[in-house]
């Protein structure tokens, strides 16, 4: 496995809320840390954490590849998503250490953009370690 098919198989499991297309990318002790201060380690870990994306709906996800060699790789993502209920909203909203942005009762839930760059390690055919740097915010009307 190399970079970019790590990002084919990142951006399918994705786009299809599949947290064992996910967990089967890494090997099986891989490492995936999503911030700098949180990692999931080992498929369980790795699929209950993708377990997530099931709150999400519309998943549009693109990447560029940034930098790749014989046994790591760089990359770009882009991903937009329509938030499917109150409590991913608020996972959403207490990772960005921020309030909850004005909303009256019955308002719909906000299209979250998010961007990022992931830096992987493969081996064996598979992602050893993973590391995402993101931000997210509501998309603009």
């Amino acid at each position: 496995m190399n970079i970019d098919e790590f990002m084919q198989g990142y951006k399918a499991a994705w786009e299809q809320r599949d947290e064992s297309m996910f967990a089967a990318l890494f090997l099986p002790d891989g490492q995936y840390h999503n911030t700098p201060f949180q990692v999931q380690r080992g498929s369980a870990q790795l699929a209950e954490y993708w377990k997530r994306v099931k709150l999400q709906e519309d998943v549009h996800v693109a990447f560029e590849v940034l930098a790749s060699t014989g046994s790591s790789g760089i990359a770009h993502w882009h991903v937009t998503y329509q938030v499917a209920s109150e409590e991913l909203f608020e996972i959403w909203v207490k990772s960005t250490g921020t309030s909850l942005p004005v909303r009256k009762p019955g308002d719909p839930l906000p299209r979250m953009v998010l961007d990022g760059v992931l830096q992987a390690t493969f081996s064996g055919g598979l992602c050893s370690e993973a590391h995402i740097w993101w931000h997210s915010m509501p998309q603009p009307a």
